[in-house]
């Protein structure tokens, strides 16, 4: 078995929208949905995967 290599860095996903669900790669295979809120800094990471959100430069996100 391979040990993990921590110098990759973390996924980084740039999004249009406030809030996203994140289950991690691999589908059925990641881990629990969760569920992050962009709001306030436009960013947020997954506490699971360390997968990083970011809110796209200029994104109006809907008023829902």
């Amino acid at each position: 078995m391979a040990a993990p290599n921590f110098l990759t860095p973390p996924e980084i996903i740039v999004i249009d929208e406030l809030q996203v669900a994140c289950d991690g790669p691999g589908g059925a295979l990641g881990h629990p949905r969760v569920y992050l809120n962009l709001e306030g800094k436009g960013e947020a990471e997954c506490p699971y995967c360390d997968r990083r959100y970011v809110l796209k430069a200029g994104a109006k996100p809907a008023a829902h």
